[in-house]
């Protein structure tokens, strides 16, 4: 099962323009649905702002990820140390004690991800998710080439551990993807091990600074659909990496909470709704098409983010599904 962190229909996108939003007048609000839905065949996720379900988000009666987790990280292409420090602080932000870094903080965040090992899914006892830093793994001689498919990024994603791990792939913006831009910014699914008697779950998200900054770095980059708002500036001074956390962030969130395909989730299995996805867009209170939220603005730097993290980070995480109200619950 792999679920990947689509393209929105314009379809949603004309729905949301004629039932929830308010212009001037009817013939801005048509120019404008109409604009979007003739102009492209479908929209990065985390760029509309996508209405929670009318449900909460389902189990479908699959094994959650349990117990202690190491994060291995496999680095393929070119990265700046700088740019895999942003991220490596990010997953070290997870489990940050509120007394260690200021509020709203990424450990904030992630105890309402971990809201959903606490509800009564089965006849199971509530498990529990620890993550912990695994490998970190380095391929800039690009191994498998400069351009890759499905397959190849398993066989990256199998590097890592293969018992009781999330392996993490990151490509370089020079690296291509099968429907990188085109139709996702990253994958979260699940293989077996070589032994073919455990399954371990992984992710992909791609650098898109190069490739489509408007699709998977918004709203770092003007975006190239929809409502044009200015972009916001990156709390770590880099479009491409501060886009990739907010993937990472969405599809870390996707796969604890389903990580092989039956979880939680609504609608068809897939091209379902998760828990981050299910709040496409949402970053701060107020949210709407073309405008992120309510932030916090850095007073040096007048950089935007809702999250403080370790080593005095900042970042942009996603609003998440909350299954008691049914509401895209945000940190700001």
């Amino acid at each position: 099962m792999v679920i990947d962190y689509l393209f929105h229909l314009d379809f949603i996108y004309l729905f949301l323009c004629t039932v929830n939003y308010q212009f001037s007048n009817l013939e801005t609000l048509l120019l404008v649905c109409l604009f979007h839905f003739s102009s492209a065949t479908g929209r990065k996720l985390n760029e509309l702002v996508q209405d929670p379900p009318a449900v909460p988000l389902l189990y479908h009666d699959g094994p959650l990820l349990s117990g202690q987790i190491s994060v291995n990280l496999i680095w393929y292409g070119n990265f700046k140390p700088a740019q895999r420090d942003i991220v490596s602080d990010y997953f070290n932000s997870l489990y940050i004690t509120p007394k260690s870094t200021q509020s709203p903080s990424v450990s904030l965040w992630w105890k309402k991800v971990e809201k959903y090992y606490n509800l009564p899914y089965s006849s199971e006892k509530p498990t529990s998710l620890v993550l912990k830093s695994g490998r970190q793994i380095l391929d800039n001689k690009y191994s498998l080439g400069k351009s890759l498919n499905n397959k190849k990024i398993v066989r990256l994603a199998s590097r890592g551990e293969q018992s009781n791990a999330i392996n993490v792939v990151l490509t370089s913006a020079d690296v291509t993807v099968d429907g990188f831009c085109s139709g996702r910014c990253g994958t979260h699914g699940s293989s077996y091990s070589a032994s073919k008697k455990t399954k371990f779950a992984y992710i992909w998200v791609g650098n898109s600074e190069i490739q489509c900054p408007g699709q998977c770095a918004w709203p770092f980059h003007q975006t190239i659909y929809g409502p044009q708002g200015s972009p916001l500036v990156a709390p770590n001074n880099d479009v491409g990496i501060d886009g990739m956390v907010i993937n990472l962030a969405s599809l870390l969130a996707g796969t604890a909470t389903n990580p092989f395909g039956n979880g939680y989730y609504q609608g068809p299995a897939g091209g379902s709704l998760e828990v981050s996805s299910a709040c496409t867009g949402i970053y701060g209170k107020g949210a709407y098409p073309g405008y992120p939220g309510n932030l916090l603005v850095d007073s040096s730097t007048r950089a935007n983010y809702n999250a403080n993290g370790a080593n005095r980070r900042k970042y942009l995480l996603p609003a998440l599904f909350d299954h008691s109200t049914s509401t895209c619950c945000t940190l700001v």
